[in-house]
């Protein structure tokens, strides 16, 4: 993949993530506001929690080499 490429996809990686947190943040307030009482809002949450991890791990296997970040 080209420094250009690792780039790109860093960004879009990056603005994901960003999304994500912010779509976390709006499923806790809403499992706080209903008293940890939804099983279906914990398992969005969870999902969500997941596809983070995952973009962070594709995020630091993008630096293999110390080139971008």
């Amino acid at each position: 993949m080209s420094e250009d490429d690792k780039g790109k996809k860093f960004l879009e990686l990056i603005d994901e993530q960003n999304n994500l947190q912010w779509n976390i943040i709006e499923k806790l307030t809403f499992l706080i506001n209903a008293k940890w009482n939804s099983s279906e809002t914990q398992n969005e949450l969870e999902a969500l929690v997941e596809k983070y991890s995952t973009i962070t791990k594709e995020l630091n296997s993008l630096d293999t080499e110390n080139s971008i970040l």
